[in-house]
């Protein structure tokens, strides 16, 4: 789920930024013009979404990012080709080092683990550059990563989810969420199952009072999150 209530993931979308507060995580890639063969599908790091099976592109491309925490190391596989805008965001974001010293601020056992907020200069400055949703085509299966947005299209920009079940409902764009699955854990899940829960059960920490004081705010906290100490491309 981001911050407009504001995990802004996903109410659905106001829950993971109101979703990024909530329910849904509210809150240059490669091309994707090739189609899978049924082999290259069942190879594939990521499952297709149930009927997009004929219609994934091949995931031919890899970047892989190494999330260093107070709990451990967890290493993320990014897939340029599954959501461009928003592998091409996330690499852009953690090159900058915008997720370092940064809180995972909702934590919701058996749903999704948020993070994404940096209240420093110049890093504030990307809470408002949404960028433009991406088709969702693969599985948000456990493990998978996804943008949180701010219960509307496009209106992703900073905050990422990762999913601890599967979690095919937030692809539904019925009600204009239709999150999308760019990238998974390939090691250190164990360390995101024990992601320190902070704040409300549901909505994690206050978004606002990060975005606005978030130095402050996590020391005033009497039991703290796991921090991502630095985030690196490897």
């Amino acid at each position: 789920m981001k911050n407009r209530l504001p995990w802004s993931v996903v109410v659905l979308a106001v829950w993971l930024v109101g979703c990024q507060q909530g329910d849904a995580p509210a809150a240059a890639g490669g091309s994707a013009s090739s189609t899978a063969s049924s082999a290259s599908v069942a190879d594939s790091p990521l499952l297709p979404l149930p009927g997009k099976e004929g219609t994934v592109p091949a995931l031919t491309q890899v970047t892989k990012v190494r999330l260093a925490t107070t709990g451990g190391d967890v290493v993320i596989e990014v897939y340029p080709q599954a959501a461009p805008n928003a592998a091409k965001r996330f690499v852009e974001l953690v090159t900058s080092g915008f997720y370092d010293d940064t809180p995972i601020s909702r934590v919701v056992p058996g749903f999704v683990a948020q993070f994404g907020v940096n209240w420093r200069d110049p890093h504030k400055a990307y809470q408002n550059r949404e960028f433009i949703d991406d088709p969702s085509l693969f599985s948000l299966e456990r493990g998978t990563l996804a943008f949180a947005k701010a219960g509307r299209p496009n209106t992703a920009s900073t905050q990422v989810f990762i999913n601890y079940r599967e979690n095919n409902r937030l692809a539904d764009p019925a009600p204009n969420l239709s999150f999308w699955a760019f990238g998974k854990v390939v090691e250190g899940m164990d360390v995101v199952d024990q992601f320190v829960q902070v704040g409300d059960p549901s909505g994690g920490l206050d978004q606002n009072r990060l975005w606005n004081d978030g130095g402050a705010y996590l020391e005033s906290l009497p039991v703290k999150p796991t921090m991502i100490t630095k985030a690196t491309v490897e």
